[in-house]
């Protein structure tokens, strides 16, 4: 499935490396001198570069110059499943036990406001008979982060060894944890200069960065919730197609059963945004509660794994699978266990998934101000924009501008009407919860011209399009 040579670990669970060879090295001037100009790099071209890095041997100034090349002028499908080996063959990949080979699935979305959507999706993954290693990771700009969102709940915690995670996927199915260090390193040091080399937007770096960590969970498929809109990383449906379908192509080749969901971003996921309070809304949504679009997403991503990893004849089989663990219980059951098993209090797991709203803010705590707008009009609500919410909650303290940030996880908002529903004017439409800073005026008018009242309404779902893949386990 992948480059490195030592896949066949003795010993389940446990994370194994390839060693770089110093000895097959290539000129890394030479190297960026052949992108810098258009050609093709060959495999050992690009597997010099990308040990180099991992290494530490090589200046911020080469590996900025490389990724500038990248972006200016591209990788082919083969160069970007070369570039993506090698960044997974540069750390060290999970092993699992033999039984669970074909069950092994995961998602990963590029990035939204009010995207919560991996806390019900992994506990209704493992409820319907799959493991779930989820790698996630933090928020930063205006996107929240998952593993900000579990930290909100006191006790949770995200860093788990491999030991660990294979001990909570024998007993629950699943973990949300965070990357450790020793997987996909070369990443880390591309992720970081692409930041601040204006090169974050490269085709071929996206897809090395997202399926190369994927690739080292050793799973067996994943789905990919591809955003697209005015709050996301690609503003049409076109650019995010294209993205989608290198993510498809080079995951299949590296042995990955892949699939594309390309979904909607100009509005919130959900009718909450703030870390707490999106741990609200996943709660009522693994209650067969919530919101329709969040549960829409739900049973989409997880129906088209249950499809890809043989559990559903077709995707809306799946989607009925998980739509099933949300109604019956057995999804949130999953949830409370997984809180457990990643350090949350037995007492506390139990009144968060059984307790009412009260009770569950008793235990996550509330932000001391809550302020409503209201609206200044009557009207149908034909959008209410995600993006300058998420921005004026990431000036309130609930994002961070560079990595180990603190944040607040009680700042947030709630949204009091529903896209497509009558508003009249005077109504409340939006709940902001703050601490300090405290909203200013000029909060209050970004905020007031995200509502977007308009008559007639049209109906659009979350889900846009789906990419499958030509073959599935």
């Amino acid at each position: 499935m992948l480059s490195s040579e030592d896949l066949n670990d003795p010993e389940p669970g446990v994370c194994h490396s390839s060693v770089p060879d110093p000895s097959n090295s290539v000129s890394i001037p030479e190297i960026i001198r052949k992108k810098r100009d258009g050609e093709k790099l060959q495999e050992a071209e690009i597997r010099s570069f990308v040990q180099a890095v991992a290494r530490g041997t090589l200046k911020d100034g080469q590996i900025g110059a490389m990724l500038m090349a990248i972006r200016l002028q591209g990788m082919d499908s083969e160069e970007t499943l070369a570039l993506t080996r090698e960044m997974t063959a540069s750390g060290r990949v999970l092993e699992w036990p033999e039984k669970w080979r074909g069950l092994l699935v995961d998602k990963h979305s590029t990035g939204g406001v009010g995207d919560k959507v991996s806390l019900p999706l992994a506990p209704a993954l493992a409820a319907c008979g799959c493991k779930v290693p989820m790698i996630s990771g933090r928020g930063l700009g205006h996107t929240g982060g998952t593993l900000d969102k579990l930290e909100s709940v006191p006790g949770f915690k995200v860093s788990q060894s491999p030991e660990q995670m294979k001990q909570i996927l024998e007993s629950v199915g699943c973990c949300i944890v965070e990357q450790s260090k020793e997987l996909v390193p070369a990443d880390k040091i591309l992720y970081a200069l692409r930041d601040v080399t204006a090169t974050v937007d490269s085709l071929p770096l996206i897809a090395g960065s997202i399926l190369s960590k994927k690739a080292a969970e050793n799973i067996s498929a994943l789905v990919l919730d591809v955003k697209f809109g005015s709050a996301a990383f690609y503003p049409t449906l076109e650019s995010a197609q294209q993205l989608a379908q290198s993510l498809v192509s080079v995951g299949t080749q590296l042995g990955v059963s892949s699939a594309a969901v390309l979904s909607r971003m100009d509005e919130p996921v959900g009718c909450r945004v703030g870390h707490s309070l999106e741990v609200l809304e996943s709660l009522e949504c693994l209650e067969g509660r919530g919101p329709g679009d969040l549960r829409e997403l739900v049973t989409t991503l997880g129906g088209t794994l249950l499809w890809q990893c043989g559990k559903a004849d077709a995707v809306p089989e799946g989607a009925a699978r998980i739509a099933q663990a949300l109604d019956d219980g057995s999804a949130l059951r999953t949830f409370q266990a997984m809180l457990q098993a990643q350090g949350v209090d037995a007492a506390v797991a139990q009144t968060l998934c059984t307790g009412s709203e009260e009770e569950r803010f008793q235990v996550l705590g509330r932000a001391p101000v809550q302020e409503d707008l209201v609206a200044p009009k009557d009207g149908t609500v034909q959008q209410i924009l995600a993006l300058p919410i998420a921005q004026v909650l990431h000036r309130l303290g609930a994002g961070r501008n560079h990595v180990g940030q603190p944040i607040n996880h009680h700042v947030g908002a709630e949204l009091l009407v529903s896209v497509g529903g009558h508003v009249r004017k005077g109504t409340p439409w939006l709940r902001i919860h703050y601490e300090t800073p405290e909203l200013s005026d000029d909060d209050r008018r970004n905020l007031q011209a995200a509502l977007l009242l308009e008559d007639p309404f049209e109906t659009r779902l979350k889900v846009a399009k789906t990419i499958l893949p030509q073959t599935h386990l």
